[in-house]
């Protein structure tokens, strides 16, 4: 299986966190692939400009050579999420609509997401993992 990185823990990466890795060093020595969603990119650049971050920032366009950088350009996505939104608005257990792109991005391209949001538990079908908490 391979993975899907939400922006927490590409985040957590940026800034040396040695679980994260680890566990990243693990799955491409296994030949898996790791990737992130075009929203992910988005929050991240965007924090990182915001906040004059400059040797992030060079950290974070190597990483996006890296690994690939998967696009909002499938229907598909916007069908699973208006899905996935329409189920936790039914709920009572709304969460961002970031949250739910990515999610959807996960589903669709069949990728485990690996977050440390708790919120995405709600999200129906999503394969989870979180490497920021010992396993």
């Amino acid at each position: 299986m391979s993975y899907l990185l939400d922006t927490n823990i590409v985040s957590a990466s940026l800034k040396q966190n040695l679980k994260v890795g680890l566990k990243i060093s693990e799955i491409r020595r296994q030949g898996k692939i790791i990737a992130i969603s075009g929203m992910t990119y988005y929050e991240i650049k965007r924090g990182l400009l915001r906040t004059n971050a400059t040797r992030k920032l060079t950290l974070f366009q190597q990483f996006c050579q890296d690994y690939p950088i998967l696009y909002l350009d499938d229907l598909r996505i916007f069908e699973k999420a208006s899905e996935i939104h329409a189920d936790l608005k039914s709920r009572g257990k709304i969460i961002q609509d970031a949250d739910i792109l990515i999610a959807a991005t996960a589903i669709i391209h069949d990728l485990i997401l690996v977050s440390h949001d708790s919120d995405l538990t709600r999200v129906k079908d999503l394969q989870l993992e979180n490497w920021l908490i010992s396993q």
